[in-house]
C-alpha cells in the first residue's frame, strides 16, 4: 500500500494502538466496578444506572456512521484523541456532579460518544490502512489493550475506594486516561490520511453472517461484564472481590489476545472464532448451572477467554480487502452492530433481573447467541484487497 501512513513504523501503530485502546475500553468497561458503591455515593438507582450504561452504549452505536466520516476525511489520529480525551474527561466530570440527571448526562453523552470515536473502530482504521489485509496480527496486539486497564483499574479503583473514595478515583483515573491521550498526541504521525480521495463506501451486505454474529456477541459481552460484578456481590461477594473478578477476566482476555498475535499466522479468523465461542458457552453453562459463589472464579477466566479477543478476530474478517480511503464508512455498519446489540442486552439483562432477582435467565440467553455466532460462522472468504 502506498502513501497511507508516514512517520511510525508499522509494527509501533500497533502498539499506539495498544494503548488507545487500554484507555477506552479500560475506562468504558471499569464503569461495571462502580455501580455498587455509586448507588451509595451518588444515592442513584441501581436501575438508573443500568440504563444510563444501556443508553451510552444506544449512542456509541448511532453515531458510527458519523465517526466513519470523520475517519476517512480527517484520519484517524484527531478522532482518536478527541474520543480519548471525551472519555477521560467524563471520569473527571462523574467525580463533581452533584445530581442523578448530571451523572446519567455525563455518563451517556461525554462517556459514549468519547467510547465512539476512540475504540475499535478508530483503531481498525488506523492499522487496517497501514496493513491491509494483513492487519489481522497487528489488531491482535492492539486488542491486548482492551485487557490492560481492565486488569489494572479495577484493582486500582477498589484499592483507592477506601483511601480516596468513590468521587476521588473517578479524578484519578480520569486524569490517568488524559495523560496517556497527551502522549499520544504526541508520537502519533501527524498525517495518517490515504492518498486517495475517499468516495462512497463499499458495503459489508455480503458478510451479513459475520454481522449478525457480532451483534450476538456483543449482546452478550457487555451485559455479563458489566454485570458480572453486581452478580457477584448478590452471589456473596464483596465490592472489592466482585470488582477483582472483572480484572482477572481482563487478564484471561489479555493472554488470549497476545496469543492470537502468533495464531493468526497459521489459522484463520474463522476457526479461532469457533473455539473462543466453545469456551464462552462453558462459562456461561457454569454460571447458570454450578452452584455456589466460587465458581464465579472459573466464569470470569472462561469468559475472559472467550470475551475480547472475539473483536480483533471479527474485524479482521471484515476489513479483507477494503479500500483503506473509504474504510471507515465501510466498517461504521459493524459497530452500529455491535453497539445497539450491546446496548439491548445490557436492558434485556435489567428486565431480566427486575423480574427474576437475578441474572441466570440471562445468562442462558447468552448460551443461546453463542451457539448462534458459532453456527453463522461460515468458511474463509476473501474479497480481493483494494490497492492505492
Amino acid at each position: 500500500m502506498n502513501g497511507v501512513v508516514t512517520g511510525m513504523p508499522r509494527e509501533h501503530l500497533a502498539w499506539a494502538g495498544l494503548a488507545a485502546m487500554t484507555v477506552s475500553f479500560g475506562l468504558n468497561f471499569t464503569m461495571g466496578v462502580f455501580f455498587a458503591p455509586t448507588v451509595a455515593e451518588y444515592g442513584i438507582s441501581a436501575t438508573a444506572l443500568a440504563v444510563a450504561a444501556a443508553a451510552g452504549t444506544a449512542i456509541t452505536g448511532l453515531v458510527q456512521h458519523g465517526i466513519g466520516s470523520l475517519l476517512d476525511r480527517f484520519g484517524p489520529k484527531l478522532v482518536l484523541i478527541g474520543g480519548l480525551t471525551l472519555i477521560s474527561s467524563s471520569y473527571l466530570v462523574l467525580a463533581d456532579v452533584t445530581r442523578t440527571w448530571q451523572f446519567v448526562a455525563a455518563y451517556m453523552v461525554l462517556g459514549g460518544l468519547g467510547f465512539a470515536s476512540s475504540a475499535t473502530l478508530t483503531v481498525t482504521t488506523l492499522l487496517g490502512r497501514a496493513h491491509g489485509s494483513n492487519a489481522g496480527p497487528a489488531m491482535a496486539r492492539a486488542a491486548i489493550g482492551i485487557n490492560v486497564e481492565q486488569l489494572i483499574a479495577p484493582w486500582l479503583a477498589t484499592t483507592l475506594f477506601g483511601p480516596v473514595g468513590v468521587r476521588g478515583t473517578f479524578a484519578i483515573l480520569g486524569a490517568i486516561g488524559l495523560a496517556v491521550t497527551a502522549v499520544l498526541a504526541v508520537v502519533l504521525p501527524a498525517d495518517q490520511r490515504v492518498a486517495t480521495s475517499a468516495g462512497a463506501a463499499q458495503s459489508l451486505a455480503d458478510q451479513w453472517k459475520v454481522l449478525v454474529g457480532l451483534g450476538l456477541h456483543a449482546a452478550t459481552l457487555y451485559a455479563v461484564v458489566l454485570m458480572l460484578p453486581k452478580h457477584a456481590v448478590e452471589q456473596g461477594w464483596t465490592v472489592t472481590g466482585a470488582g477483582r473478578l472483572v480484572a482477572l477476566a481482563a487478564l484471561a482476555a489479555g493472554v488470549t489476545s497476545a496469543a492470537m498475535v502468533r495464531l493468526l499466522r497459521q489459522h484463520s479468523p474463522e476457526t479461532l472464532l469457533r473455539a473462543l465461542y466453545s469456551v464462552r458457552l462453558v462459562a456461561l453453562l457454569a454460571a447458570m448451572f454450578v452452584p455456589g459463589p466460587q465458581v464465579l472464579v472459573v466464569v470470569a477466566v472462561l469468559f475472559g477467554i472467550a470475551s475480547f479477543p472475539v473483536i480483533p478476530l471479527t474485524m479482521a474478517i471484515l476489513s479483507r480487502g477494503l479500500d483503506p480511503a473509504r474504510m471507515g464508512r465501510t466498517l461504521a455498519p459493524a459497530w452500529v452492530t455491535h453497539q445497539l446489540a450491546a446496548a439491548a442486552g445490557l436492558g434485556v439483562a435489567t428486565v431480566v433481573h427486575a423480574l427474576t432477582d437475578s441474572y441466570r435467565g440471562y445468562f442462558a440467553l447468552g448460551a443461546m447467541f453463542t451457539i448462534a455466532a458459532a453456527l453463522l460462522i461460515t468458511p474463509v472468504r476473501h474479497r480481493e484487497p483494494v490497492t492505492v
